[in-house]
């Protein structure tokens, strides 16, 4: 078999609930020119027999590993073991929109050497349904995004979805992959390492939906609030350290970043049942000004994540 142009990651732990829903997705692409390489944490559920029926009707390898390896360590194996020349992550809830490789491949093509292919996507509800919009703040195809555009706008949030990007293999592996001790920000992290060795390019049309239930890792674990701060303020002072910009942009760029980093917390405990402090948020937004809270509103997209999940009743529950 000649070198695949893409390889498919899905990292699988007791999905069956929407795996079939995501491997039909891939189906509905109608591509051959593909492998997919699914890794099980230990699926105690239908996962693995789930995945055993696709086999017939997908190039896929199933690769088995311990539970506690995590969703990154899992990821960062396939990768090690890919064929394709770009890489993207389907996980086991999230869903792809038919057409949406034609149109990744065409732009791979067209800028081969661009390292970061992105598009929209949709927030979907457990039944499929749409929630709203996830779109990027970058200019669209054909304009291309400069690496120093890209981090400037990603350190004050990852508005990039799962779903909702291609990558080339060698760079991913250049950059060591995954970090394999982050849960909750190694994707963040992983873009930012990206981003910063080369052009991306934008789709603004929703290709893939990133699915919202009450069962994501993200949800079930609302209780590591201190984790979750460790993880987002280790990630940002990181890249923000290693970015080179001028001392008047990284000024522009700090405080809108840190705030982001406080709205992202107080989601994470209102999810968990915690009265939110917005009289202090709101303080802490007006203190950004003008130019300060339009970089926060743009670069975080934060009515398109609270809308959506207000929309799945995620944040109306006192607990979940």
């Amino acid at each position: 078999m000649a070198q695949p142009w893409l390889s498919v990651i899905t990292p699988t732990y007791n999905g069956e609930a929407y795996l079939s829903a995501t491997l039909d997705s891939i189906l509905l692409q109608e591509d051959n020119d593909i492998e997919c390489i699914a890794v099980d944490g230990g699926s105690t559920d239908a996962t693995l027999a789930i995945l055993q029926t696709y086999q017939q009707r997908l190039p896929m390898r199933i690769l088995r590993r311990e539970e506690a390896s995590g969703w990154a360590a899992s990821t960062n194996h396939a990768l090690s073991l890919a064929q394709g020349k770009t890489i993207s992550f389907l996980h086991q809830d999230d869903v792809w929109f038919k057409g949406r490789l034609k149109t990744m491949k065409r732009m791979a093509a067209q800028f081969p050497e661009a390292v970061l292919f992105l598009h929209a996507s949709r927030f979907i509800d457990k039944g499929g349904k749409s929630l709203g919009r996830w779109s990027c703040p970058l200019p669209a195809d054909p304009h291309v995004t400069k690496p120093e555009l890209m981090i400037e706008r990603l350190l004050v949030q990852n508005f990039i979805s799962i779903p909702g990007a291609v990558f080339q293999r060698e760079t991913a592996l250049r950059v060591g992959g995954l970090d394999e001790t982050l849960w909750y920000t190694a994707d963040w992290d992983f873009w930012l390492k990206i981003a910063a060795c080369g052009d991306a390019l934008y789709h603004p049309e929703p290709l893939s939906g990133f699915r919202i239930h009450p069962d994501s890792q993200t949800v079930v674990r609302t209780a590591d609030l201190q984790d979750r701060r460790d993880q987002l303020e280790s990630v940002f002072e990181k890249h923000f350290a290693a970015w080179r910009a001028p001392e008047r942009l990284r000024n522009k760029v700090r405080a809108p970043a840190k705030f982001s980093i406080e709205v992202n917390l107080t989601l994470a405990g209102m999810l968990n049942g915690t009265r939110a402090a917005l009289p202090k948020l709101l303080i802490s937004f007006l203190s950004l000004g003008p130019a300060g809270g339009h970089r926060y509103l743009r670069d975080s997209r934060i009515r398109e994540r609270t809308v959506a999940r207000m929309r799945a009743r995620l944040l109306t529950r006192s607990k979940v």
